[in-house]
């Protein structure tokens, strides 16, 4: 399984929605099957039904979270470098647009809305390995653009 980049925030904030689940979550839904039951006949408990799915799928997503922190590589953002990398805060200006800054974060934290683009992203795959200076011609599914990169941080 290839390595998950996460910053620190977002390793510490996986690891809380999964002591979450496996603590709280397992247990409120435990009780939900146990009071569903005790409604009678489970053919026809629709809350019976809703808590088994949910439970179905808070199962799912504590494998997930298992196996994202299991290969997860924690990345050190803000380290002095110079060039692109994941964990890097870089500004980009697209011709004759505003400069706009993004951090290049793994694709488990990406939030675009937020200025975080994942390094799997077109964006983020162009990013890469760049320096302040370059410009870079970003092939993304609505067509091809170029930015020149202003600042790494």
């Amino acid at each position: 399984m290839p390595a998950t980049f996460l910053t620190r925030e977002g390793y510490k904030k996986l690891q809380d929605e999964l002591e979450y689940l496996r603590t709280y979550k397992r247990e409120e839904i435990a009780q939900r099957l146990h009071e569903a039951m005790e409604g009678g006949e489970l053919i026809e408990n629709a809350e019976y039904e809703a808590a088994k799915n949910e439970q179905a799928f808070t199962e799912g997503r504590i494998k997930e979270l298992e196996m994202l922190l299991a290969s997860a590589r924690v990345i050190d953002e803000g380290a002095a470098v110079e060039i692109v990398q994941v964990g890097s805060q870089v500004t980009i200006q697209e011709e004759g647009g505003e400069p706009e800054t993004y951090t290049i974060v793994g694709a488990a934290e990406a939030n675009p809305a937020q200025g975080r683009i994942s390094n799997e992203s077109p964006l983020g795959k162009a990013l890469l390995n760049r320096k302040p200076g370059d410009r870079v011609q970003v092939d993304a599914p609505a067509g091809s653009f170029v930015v020149t990169v202003l600042k790494v941080a």
